[in-house]
């Protein structure tokens, strides 16, 4: 972003509204001010009959969204104001708001789609994926848990994808995307160029029409690893905790399984917990949860884990000092007892 430019771009483009998230040289992480016009904008668009469908692209080669501005976060925190509080309120109400839309809405997912991305990209109706893309939650890396509706979307992928990519943060590229339901359609980078002029052909009032109008920019993104990998991942992160799930992957033996369960324990060292803990209770009670249930409990725990989880350690440790050595209030999974998570629970349940 140059200085003169802003840190979203609003444009319309015939019929389609376009909105660029636009801060490239920070992987286009979202500040409070990005999030507030992005709904102030939308909510115009919503009732002009003009724009008939929303496109959300991310500027820059890198990013359409790496996630929420963690640093002014903690920053917030420490200094004793609510923007650490009123960030997680305002982005909130923006993903619901997009789940929710009246009009076609498109995610161009180019790049790097994180945290705070996610929630924008996945309440699109119509999720696009380039060769580029790498989606994940990554969360419990900070010490904290997969938000902005994952409660939601992640425990409504197939078997046990969710926890598995809640605990872990694992990266997926288009063709787990696309198997794993976290995207719709597959679209080479080279093509994206077009991406602009199909649109304009397409009948732009529902999202089927504006499907049909990209057909001759898909492509095939390939076979996806977790279309292999599912059998274990089912089997595995169905266990009853934490723990058991650890120790379950510990003794996986197969010769099919045996490098991938050696690399998710690789993943899940050294991240916190609880918060690990957490994403695991949340993305199986979500799927019992509607949408709204599900930002309600996640805005709650929010407001309770700055104080009593380990997102300020994680951010001091891996933002901050840059240390990378987090000292977690619970130090390791076999240190963890059922209430330590529990409790958060019960405390937001009342």
């Amino acid at each position: 972003m140059s200085d003169n430019q802003p840190e979203v771009i609003v444009e319309v483009r015939g019929r389609y509204g376009y909105l660029t998230l636009n801060r490239p040289k920070g992987l286009n992480a979202l500040t409070l001010d990005m999030v507030q016009k992005i709904h102030r904008q939308l909510d115009s668009w919503a009732g002009d009959d003009a724009i008939e469908a929303v496109v959300f692209l991310g500027a820059g080669d890198k990013a359409f969204c790496a996630g929420g501005d963690i640093r002014a976060l903690y920053d917030s925190y420490q200094s004793g104001d609510t923007l650490h509080r009123v960030f997680f309120e305002e982005e909130y109400s923006l993903d619901q708001a997009i789940h929710q839309y009246p009009k076609p809405v498109l995610s161009v997912m180019n790049g790097i789609v994180m945290g705070g991305g996610m929630g924008v990209a996945q309440g699109a109706s119509l999720r696009i994926v380039s060769d580029r893309a790498k989606l994940a939650m990554p969360e419990t890396g900070i010490g904290y848990f997969p938000d902005v509706g994952a409660t939601y979307f992640l425990g409504r992928l197939p078997g046990r994808l969710g926890e598995y990519l809640a605990v872990t943060g694992t990266q997926l590229n288009a063709a787990d995307a696309i198997y794993a339901g976290l995207a719709d359609l597959y679209i080479p980078e080279g093509a994206l160029e077009n991406l602009g002029s199909a649109l304009a052909g397409a009948v732009a009032g529902s999202d089927e029409p504006v499907k049909a109008g990209l057909g001759e920019l898909q492509g095939d993104p390939g076979k996806s690893r977790l279309a292999t990998l599912q059998p274990a991942i089912d089997e595995h992160f169905a266990k009853a905790d934490l723990k058991a799930l650890r120790d379950s992957l510990r003794q996986e033996q197969r010769p099919e399984f045996a490098d991938w369960a050696k690399e998710t324990l690789g993943a899940i060292e050294g991240r916190s917990p609880i918060g690990m803990a957490v994403a695991l209770e949340l993305v199986r009670g979500g799927r019992d949860l509607s949408l709204p249930q599900a930002f309600e409990l996640e805005l709650a725990l929010d407001y309770l884990w700055f104080d009593k989880g380990d997102i300020v350690e994680g951010i001091r440790a891996l933002i901050v000092d840059k240390d990378k050595s987090p000292q977690w209030r619970v130090p390791s999974i076999d240190d963890l007892k059922p209430e330590q998570v529990s409790v958060f629970f019960d405390e937001v349940r009342g």
